[in-house]
């Protein structure tokens, strides 16, 4: 087993189980903020260990456990212009930027097409429509449904030249606490679709994303200068800071380097040492 999701496997065992519906009632954080942090395993376990202690102030984390399952393997494939107009507004930093992907739980069997978009106050809303089997994550259905959302919360149209641009896969343990979510993705694997390419990322590194509900300052992203959460400080206390980094453009950057900015580089080249 890969290091990092034995790592996550031990970290969701030793916490107190809690149901899916337990989750979306306490942390379901369509809209958050967000850091995510690229961490060593050994740190990662130490940092568990302190986030589930049930003797912690403010109770522990718990594990989402959904049929007995603890960690759970996804798969995404994330849509795009032939000019990948989505992954440089994200490079550029725009305010109006958004991500379209089809998601599949593999290990429940859902699927879901979702847009996530970055609100005018630096946050993360996540609008999302199952898919039943069989439907075309492109339909006429989830097509209107990316219209709606794109005219009601942008003003924009919606592209009409989608195609798969970046297919993603890891095994991710979700801990949660009132109005905070911890993700915790291991094994992530990146694939192009065009040119078949495939980078893993380094099999000793856990991404693990702190999701809470809003934040006490008004600027427009969040930094290391912002007033952390506990599991922020938790990570600072090893000497791990967060990193500029998403799956989606994380991914295409390691597959592409031409198309890395200055300002994930370095995240992009721990992630995937062996790409870059």
């Amino acid at each position: 087993m890969i290091p990092a999701v034995r790592a996550l496997a031990r970290a969701a065992m030793a916490a107190r189980p809690v149901p899916l519906a337990d989750v979306q009632a306490r942390a379901e954080l369509l809209a958050r903020f967000d850091r995510r942090y690229l961490v060593p395993v050994e740190v990662f376990a130490a940092f568990a260990a302190e986030l589930t202690d049930r003797r912690r102030p403010g109770g522990p984390f718990a594990a989402l456990c959904i049929n007995g399952r603890r960690w759970f393997r996804y798969r995404s494939l994330h849509y795009d212009t032939p000019d990948l107009r989505s992954f440089h507004d994200h490079r550029q930093g725009l305010p109006l930027r958004y991500t379209i992907r089809e998601r599949h739980y593999e290990d429940i069997g859902e699927r879901q097409f979702e847009v996530k978009l970055t609100g005018r106050r630096g946050e993360t809303v996540k609008h999302r429509r199952p898919l039943l089997p069989g439907d075309p994550a492109l339909g006429a259905a989830p097509r209107g449904f990316l219209t709606a959302v794109l005219d009601r919360a942008y003003g924009l149209a919606a592209p009409t030249d989608l195609d798969g641009a970046l297919e993603t896969a890891y095994t991710r343990a979700t801990f949660v606490a009132d109005g905070r979510r911890i993700t915790c993705d291991a094994a992530l694997r990146c694939r192009d679709p065009e040119s078949g390419r495939t980078v893993r990322a380094d099999g000793g590194l856990v991404l693990v994303e702190i999701r809470t509900a809003g934040r006490p300052t008004g600027t427009d992203r969040l930094t290391d200068a912002d007033p952390l959460t506990d599991a922020d400080r938790l990570l600072h206390g090893h000497g791990v800071r967060a990193a500029a980094f998403t799956r989606y453009c994380g991914g295409l950057s390691a597959l592409r380097p031409d198309l890395a900015a200055d300002h994930w580089r370095q995240a992009v080249r721990t992630a995937f040492p062996t790409a870059v």
